[in-house]
């Protein structure tokens, strides 16, 4: 009797001769194909609003606000941006956008982040699309060539991302400043940059890397017992990690689109006082 799991032809992958010859491609009856669709989407549509606002070179600065995507600004082509991050380290030889000399950073840390890598190898590569689903690739090699070995680099982007979360910390600070720089205002702007602000350190504390780094090798945890609650900290946060980077996602999409907005006069920043 056919049991739906006789031998088949030798084949490579999945379907090599050590695997259990299933004739379907999987057996799942649910819509496992949702999940990374959306995640597909979601990425693609960051993708896309990212790459256009950091080409644009333009609507970044709304005293006393400043693009997440801008801060700090390290060219002498940026808007001044008086008592913020204008670092001209970058000379007048460079034309292009300054939000490009920035963001290789935190776009490191997220490319190579052990949760946008499952993201978007499921969402984009399908590999594999879903628990239980065959991906369409005849080998795997894992993380061992080029490109994926520079993913181990994460620990890397994990010391850079540090100082941008606190640059970003700084400009949320200025914020509470108003259009004449003048201190002990907060608007609507400052909310939205205080918030984000929480989520990149949040996103950026649950990093794998961060708890390995502050807790990873102890053989006791009782005799480092400032490590140890740093890496319970660390793990409570890392159990989150999934949430974490998506709320921070958004949330730096959504400070760079607030200013935008105040920047090219679609609407006033509401002021609390």
């Amino acid at each position: 009797m056919a049991t739906g799991t006789e031998p088949q032809p030798a084949g490579t992958g999945v379907h090599g001769a050590g695997r259990a010859a299933i004739r379907a491609r999987h057996l799942r009856t649910d819509r496992w194909w949702l999940s990374p669709a959306l995640t597909a989407a979601g990425l693609l549509a960051f993708v896309v609003y990212s790459s256009w606002r950091a080409f644009a070179n333009a609507d970044y600065y709304a005293a006393p606000y400043v693009s997440p995507f801008y801060s700090p600004c390290l060219a002498e082509n940026c808007v001044p941006m008086k008592g913020g991050p204008n670092w001209e380290i970058f000379g007048s030889w460079w034309g292009l956008s300054p939000a490009l000399l920035i963001l290789v950073f935190p776009l490191g840390f997220r490319l190579t982040c052990y949760y946008y890598r499952k993201a978007y190898y499921r969402g984009f590569w399908a590999s594999p699309p879903a628990c239980a689903v065959a991906e369409p690739h005849r080998t795997y090699t894992g993380e061992t060539r080029f490109p994926l070995i520079l993913q181990n680099a994460h620990r890397y982007f994990f010391y850079a991302a540090l100082p941008v979360a606190a640059i970003l910390t700084y400009d949320t600070v200025l914020a509470f400043r108003d259009e004449t720089y003048a201190w002990g205002h907060m608007g609507l702007g400052t909310v939205v940059l205080l918030v984000n602000a929480v989520l990149i350190w949040a996103y950026t504390l649950s990093c794998h890397s961060c708890r390995h780094i502050v807790g990873g090798r102890l053989r006791h945890f009782s005799r480092h017992p400032v490590r140890y609650r740093l890496w319970s900290w660390a793990g409570r946060l890392n159990a989150r990690h999934m949430q974490l980077a998506w709320a921070s996602l958004f949330s730096v999409g959504l400070a760079d689109l607030y200013v935008y907005l105040v920047a090219t006069g679609v609407f006033d920043d509401p002021r609390f006082f």
